[in-house]
Order: structure tokens, then sequence, then C-alpha cells
């Protein structure tokens, strides 16, 4: 597994707007209307990634308690399924049944909304506030399989914090690295 970062796109940027197949409920979804009232969580995952399954049970339940707070989260897979089939859409609705997703898993066939974000791995989270301006990118916390750094999820965590308490975030933001993701 190679290890990839975050490109670790320009704090204020504002969310580029997409339309994507939501592979849960099979019907396209756009950025505008499924964006959070607080806050909106972008993430670029996949379904084979070493990296994105050491952390999923946590990131689930993040997503589930953060949502209760207006904090939207939505994923998008953006890998080439010819050459990765295990990321196809159809594999994408089964994997977000199996983990139990509550958000959106989006398909980016053409790889355009990835190239937008600047996402460089999978995982690679993007926190926008309610404007869609970014507040924070990068990982989750320092967890990597094999570390044995448990996962928290307190990096994420915090800078959702800072977005609820309408509070700057000073910490150190720290590139996501994980698996590049599958370019065609």
């Amino acid at each position: 597994m190679a290890d990839t970062s975050s490109n670790m796109l320009p704090l204020g940027t504002k969310a580029p707007h997409f339309e994507l197949l939501d592979t849960v409920s099979d019907t396209f979804l756009n950025l505008k209307n499924i964006k959070g009232a607080c806050g909106t969580v972008i993430m670029f995952i996949c379904n084979h990634c070493p990296f994105v399954l050491h952390i999923n049970d946590e990131l689930v339940k993040i997503a589930n308690e953060y949502t209760k707070l207006d904090i939207h989260f939505i994923a998008i897979s953006s890998n080439d399924v010819v050459n990765y089939p295990q990321d196809s859409p159809e594999n994408m609705k089964k994997q977000a049944q199996l983990e139990g997703y509550t958000f959106p898993y989006l398909y980016d066939e053409t790889q355009e909304v990835a190239r937008a974000y600047d996402a460089a791995c999978t995982p690679d989270f993007y926190v926008f506030d309610k404007d869609l301006e970014l507040v924070y990118r990068g990982q989750m916390d320092d967890s990597r399989p094999g570390n044995k750094a448990p996962v928290t999820g307190a990096d994420l965590k915090y800078a959702l914090d800072c977005l609820i308490n309408i509070k700057e975030n000073t910490r150190i933001q720290k590139p996501s690295i994980g698996c590049n993701i599958k370019w065609k």
C-alpha cells in the first residue's frame, strides 16, 4: 500500500459544486441540496483502501453524532473502476450497507470532482462551514493501519467542534495519509 498525503487545499476555498450519483439511493444528488445547515464534511473514500477500512467504524460514529448537530457528511469515491472493480457503484452500495453509512456515498465517474477538490488520497477530509468555505482539511486522526495509535477521530472532531462553537481552529492541520486516488 502506497502512502499518499493530502494536497491541503487552501483554507477559505469555496466548495466546488457537484452533482453525482448516490450509489445508495440510486439518485443524483447535488451539493446545494445536501449540505448541512451548520457545516458539511466532504470526504474522498473508497471500498478497498486499508486506510479507509481502518477508520470506517469511527467515521460512522462521528457522522452519526455530528449529523444531529446539522453537519452533513458526504462520501465520494473517484477511483477508476475499470482497473479497480471493487470500487464500482454496485460494490459501493454494498459497502455502504455493510458499514452502516448514514450519509450519501457518491460516485465520481469522470473524476472531475476529485480534481476540483485537489483530492489526492483516500481518506481525504474537507470541512466546510455553513457558507461552504473550507475551514479544515486533512486527517481524521493520527491512526494508520499498523501504527497502533487508536482510531479516535480527534482532529476531525476538534475541527467540527470549532465550527459548531464558532471558534477558530488554531491547531496545526495535518495532511491525511492513505492510498492514492486511482486515476484513469
